[in-house]
């Protein structure tokens, strides 16, 4: 039996606001939305325990201390911007001095821990440049470099990735054709990092998968989503796709 890891992932949540208009009349609604179900699911009865802890969630409650983020083996980000971990409700509401948890993330990795960063609009340098993880202590962690501008790439007609390095533990057993994508963070890799995987030529062959080390601990920056709607429904039902995340996971912590 493998040893259990623990991982936090921080994001991927949102709240929605509507406005109806029904003639003279008029109401408004909320909703709240979950986008990680997927990786939820296909996780379940792995070796793998997730602390799946939502953006709302991560703005008071993500670790202040390396002690207690190194009670996780990984760390996830994804679809949660910059501010969101920088502005702990005792700083912005309070004026309160608080631990810049960027700067934890990089002790942390340089101490042995795991990190990956998954693509979305709020994530890499995200929508209207607002995720804000260029030039950042995150940033020089990753095996990535970060744009200074808005870096989403859409690809409504979907394009299909190109593995780059087959025989990487990550991708063991995920050969042939892999679904489509429906969009990407557009990053450069780093000169000592491996790009595992690529989007295809018509959009440059710009990185998906890509793997470094930072002292003691492993990196990844998977530039697409982790489910819709870059990742669309037919990349969940695919085999690979829990494969992908439990190799990917087992390699941060280690294990491959």
């Amino acid at each position: 039996m493998a040893k259990t890891r623990k991982i936090l992932l921080a994001g991927e949540s949102w709240a929605s606001a509507a406005t109806h208009y029904k003639g003279f009349d008029q109401f408004s609604s909320v909703t709240f939305h979950l986008g990680a179900e997927p990786l939820v699911a296909a996780l379940k009865g792995t070796s793998f325990n997730l602390r799946y802890m939502p953006a709302h969630e991560a703005q008071e409650a993500f670790p202040q201390t390396l002690a207690e983020l190194s009670a996780y083996d990984a760390v996830i980000l994804s679809d949660i911007g910059a501010n969101t971990l920088l502005l702990h409700p005792d700083t912005w509401l309070r004026s309160k001095r608080t631990p810049n948890r960027l700067k934890l993330l990089k002790s942390y990795v340089e101490a042995g821990g795991g990190l990956i960063m998954v693509g979305g609009y709020l994530s890499f340098q995200g929508i209207n440049g607002s995720a804000r993880y260029h030039g950042t202590p995150v940033e020089e962690i990753l095996p990535v470099e970060i744009h200074p501008y808005d870096d989403r790439v859409e690809v409504p007609e979907g394009f299909t990735p190109a593995i780059r390095k087959k025989g990487h533990a990550i991708l063991e057993g995920l050969g042939g054709r892999w679904p489509q994508l429906l969009g990407f963070n557009e990053v450069r890799a780093k000169p000592e990092a491996e790009v595992l995987a690529a989007v295809s030529p018509e959009y440059g062959g710009k990185p998906l998968l890509v793997a470094g080390r930072h002292g003691k601990g492993r990196t990844l920056a998977w530039t697409s989503d982790i489910g819709p709607h870059w990742l669309p429904p037919e990349f969940v039902a695919w085999k690979g796709y829990a494969r992908l995340w439990t190799q990917s996971l087992a390699w941060l912590c280690g294990d491959r």
